[in-house]
């Protein structure tokens, strides 16, 4: 009889044991989940303006992108290809802040469309440039990287969100890299690329001079 009754509180004690970890997970689990919702609900809220830039940046990545892809099919030459495929990772890097903040994406599934009329205007601009020959190409990619920095920098200036700031930087850093890429092309067929959005000192100590 004392042994059965061993018995029985051995496995009472062991179904306790294991039940242990998985009631500890519980509480856990739903800690995280609260520190989660806390990160979110901490966010400093984006201004309008702030909002806009985000926004703007995101379909203006866009047009670099779908640029690109386009003077690729026209040209085919890996330029295009490979800072298209450098565009996408921008777009995708503002979309990670779209929805952070809980703002709608404004980019448009297909190719050379765009809910923002000025930024159509500039696609269908670029493009019509783009075709004319390939070094009017690279000369529309300079442009494109130009402008690009132009409205990086201003949106730097124009916060003091950390999360935006870091994002911004990190773009305006490849909008470098692609510039010095247009320009060096360039110069490769003889010919020079003149700022038309930069100011002449960022440009050349963008380009090293």
């Amino acid at each position: 009889m004392k042994t059965r009754t061993k018995l029985i509180g051995f496995l009472v004690s062991l179904s306790l044991f294991c039940a242990l970890p998985a009631f500890a997970r519980g509480p856990g689990s739903k800690a995280q989940g609260v520190r989660s919702n806390q990160t979110v609900q901490s966010l400093v809220p984006l201004s309008t303006t702030e909002q806009d830039t985000l926004l703007w940046m995101r379909e203006e990545e866009k047009v670099a992108r779908d640029v690109y892809l386009t003077l690729y099919k026209v040209w085919k030459k890996p330029v295009f290809n490979n800072i298209a495929t450098a565009e996408q990772r921008h777009m995708d890097a503002i979309l990670k802040k779209i929805t952070l903040f809980g703002l709608t994406d404004p980019v448009l599934p297909n190719v050379g469309t765009f809910n923002n009329s000025e930024l159509q205007v500039l696609y269908d601009d670029m493009i019509a440039q783009g075709k004319r020959s390939y070094v009017d190409s690279l000369v529309v990619g300079a442009t494109i990287e130009d402008k690009d920095i132009m409205d990086l920098v201003a949106a730097i200036k124009a916060t003091n969100n950390l999360s935006l700031k870091s994002t911004y930087e990190n773009l305006l850093e490849g909008s470098k890299n692609h510039l010095r890429a247009f320009v060096g092309l360039l110069r490769k067929q003889g010919l020079d690329y003149a700022p038309q959005f930069i100011d002449k000192d960022l440009f050349d100590a963008i380009l090293g001079v």
